[in-house]
């Protein structure tokens, strides 16, 4: 299987919305709507995982960051289920990190759930540190970390 990343295509929506919808819970999962806002937005930008086998390709997942002067923020970093543990989601994260230092970002930001020890361990796994609780931050009452990570400097952390 061979893995390349290139930056999202507007072709790409309704397959992004679909990985979305079945990487998350009905009530977590963005909205077309949500998604196509967030695609858009000042600041963002979505880097695209593309697997190659037997001459298909097929997206395996995106990560979408924004980013505000000096301050980033991962959006949402989803890898379909069969691809998970394969370095896809490590590959789309270090790619935005990359693209984010570029465009001046030196702080990152992101939410993940409390409730979800593997999302935690890889956040963690890749430096982020987490500095705060947001009660209630997901549907049905669920907590989430607020988690950040200093990069494009000599401070950062290598993951």
């Amino acid at each position: 299987m061979k893995v390349s990343l290139r930056t999202y295509r507007p072709e790409d929506f309704e397959t992004l919305c679909e990985i979305d919808q079945a990487c998350y819970e009905r009530d977590t999962a963005y909205s077309h709507f949500e998604m196509h806002a967030y695609l858009t937005m000042p600041g963002a930008e979505c880097v695209v995982a593309e697997v190659r086998a037997a001459r298909q390709r097929a997206i395996a997942g995106f990560c979408i960051s924004a980013r505000n002067g000096s301050e980033g923020y991962i959006i949402t970093m989803d890898v379909v289920e069969k691809y998970r543990r394969s370095g896809i989601g490590s590959a789309l994260l270090r790619e935005i990190e990359r693209r984010l230092t570029r465009n001046g970002v030196r702080e990152v930001g992101l939410e993940t759930a409390t409730d979800n020890p593997a999302a935690v361990a890889f956040w963690q796994k890749h430096g982020y540190r987490t500095f705060g609780l947001r009660k209630r931050y997901y549907p049905r009452g669920r907590d989430a970390f607020s988690m950040a990570k200093i990069i494009g400097s000599s401070r950062a952390s290598k993951a």
